[in-house]
């Protein structure tokens, strides 16, 4: 499940990424060599790094990549450090699912509306969902982590 993971949102985000970066290369090239730019470039960019953001966000929960402040953990016992990453894991989910039931419903209501972007009329619905989709598969890691830790954090006593 966690090799799953790893690839459908690593491809995802490193195919969106790789997406910003072609249509970067082409958008400076055509202003520079052309002097046209490629009509909606900034709409897309937008839209690609909303995906490039929320498709890592299940990894960056998975490895544990997340801003970290680890200053007093040399103070605390092992015991006290596990416990404190599995209700850090739990805050982080519960606020995450809440996030992606505001969002799950925010793209509903988009859709109803037909809302688009400015300049392309890209319809946002499927990525205001998708974000709220990616924040629910985030929580749950985070859930998985709480709940059943892997050894390497049992053993260290983890991380917060």
């Amino acid at each position: 499940m966690k090799k799953s993971l790893e690839i459908v949102c690593g491809t995802l985000a490193g195919l969106a990424l790789l997406a910003i970066m072609l249509l970067t290369f082409l958008d400076v090239s055509g202003r520079k060599l052309l002097s046209h730019s490629i009509t909606g470039s900034l709409e897309l960019t937008e839209l690609l790094m909303v995906v490039v953001i929320f498709g890592a966000l299940p990894l960056v929960s998975l490895k544990g990549e997340h801003v970290v402040f680890d200053s007093l953990d040399a103070m605390w016992p092992a015991w006290f450090k596990r416990l404190q990453r599995a209700l850090v894991d739990i805050v982080c989910a519960a606020l995450l699912m809440g996030l992606a039931y505001l969002m799950w419903n925010t793209g509903g209501e988009f859709a109803v509306t037909g809302e688009t972007t400015a300049q392309l009329k890209i319809t946002k619905a499927p990525f205001i969902q998708g974000m709220g989709l990616l924040c629910g598969l985030t929580a749950l890691v985070h859930l998985v982590k709480a709940f059943w830790p892997s050894d390497e954090e049992s053993s260290e006593g983890g991380t917060l």
